[in-house]
């Protein structure tokens, strides 16, 4: 008869923590950190990841997932993302931030408030970057920091981003503050230096602090050092909820019955359960994907064999499902000819 393992019988540790990241460490040694914090003799902490990394320079909000919230982490890692930087003119490392070695020098020019307003603007909306070589974007299956390490340069195609809000603000003559919302894959420390380059400067980074990642703030995060000076009790307590990350704002109730089948993975019929304010948000959402796929088609090359544009009513739509209770149980998708296909759901 097999014997229950230790582990097996601990407590699994799911929710999300907000953590005030220090400087120094990596995000990948925060997460560890917090792994054992919230681990004990009955608990079982082994799962959990973060929702962007940070540069060991750069401080601020680092949210942290673990156990059954790490099957939502994604809606994080997408979310736009909210920074204050440091910019130094008149250096340029090879980094390009203070942790790297100075590989060209410049004059600075004289700014002021007018000037740094107007090149602002010119930094703001949608645009394409070149990702830095210090960065763990891949390369034939070498990250590019190895390349760069090395010595070689290898050449990075330019990908879409959106900057949201930027502000600049002088510090003294040679350091501006940036301030700025961009979206997903944006490196802060590639807008630092084009930004030094549109004074007719050179720049670099040295400090950065992220502010805000989605919903979160960086006002609701814990250090490291004051979560561990609380008991593990209160470790618990101060975790969110494991659908915190979710910017989901439609839900469905299901019956014992339909929750019994979702779990078995079967798909429902819940037309009759489509109130009109779901209708309405799945039907937004769903003209809302077919509209960004017909944009992306018309920009891709394609052939005449090209599949075509599926059908409003059949088009799927995340909703996250509770049940009787009002417990989260995961997340669905359904469309609006009544048909739900349980996604994501969670283990108690």
């Amino acid at each position: 008869m097999p014997i229950p393992s230790k582990q097996t019988d601990k407590i699994k540790v799911s929710g999300v923590i907000l953590v005030d990241k220090p400087e120094g460490m990596t995000s990948q040694q925060v997460v560890s950190k917090v792994k054992y914090l919230f681990k004990s003799p009955s608990h079982n902490s082994k799962k959990a990841g973060h929702t962007g990394t940070l540069d060991p320079m750069a401080t601020g909000l680092l949210p942290i997932c673990l156990g059954e919230a790490t099957k939502f982490s994604h809606y994080q890692l997408d979310a736009d993302k909210s920074y204050q930087a440091t910019i130094l003119l008149g250096s340029q490392t090879d980094t390009g931030d203070a942790e790297g070695q100075i590989v060209e020098t410049m004059l600075v020019p004289k700014f002021d408030t007018v000037a740094l307003d107007r090149i602002a603007q010119r930094f703001s909306g949608k645009q394409q970057q070149i990702p830095p070589m210090y960065s763990a974007l891949k390369k034939d299956g070498k990250k590019l920091y190895e390349y760069a390490r090395a010595g070689i340069e290898v050449e990075r195609p330019p990908r879409d981003i959106s900057i949201k809000a930027i502000e600049l603000k002088a510090l003294d003559q040679d350091k501006i503050q940036l301030t700025v919302t961009c979206s997903k894959g944006t490196y802060v420390r590639v807008l630092g230096e084009d930004i030094a380059k549109a004074m007719g400067t050179l720049g670099h980074l040295t400090a950065l602090r992220r502010i805000q990642v989605g919903k979160f703030d960086v006002d609701e995060a814990i250090t490291l050092s004051e979560l561990e000076a609380l008991p593990l009790d209160s470790r618990q307590a101060a975790l969110m909820p494991v659908d915190a990350c979710i910017d989901i704002n439609a839900e469905m109730i299901l019956t014992p019955e339909q929750c019994k089948r979702i779990h078995m993975g079967q798909r429902l019929n819940v037309f009759d359960q489509l109130t009109e304010h779901l209708r309405v948000y799945i039907l937004d959402k769903v003209r809302d994907q077919l509209r960004g796929k017909k944009s992306h088609d018309i920009n891709e090359k394609s052939d005449n064999t090209a599949n075509a544009q599926p059908l409003e009513h059949e088009v799927p739509v995340d909703i996250r499902l509770l049940n009787e209770q009002g417990l989260f149980l995961g997340l669905g998708a359904v469309s609006l000819n009544g048909r739900l296909q349980p996604k994501k759901l969670i283990q108690r």
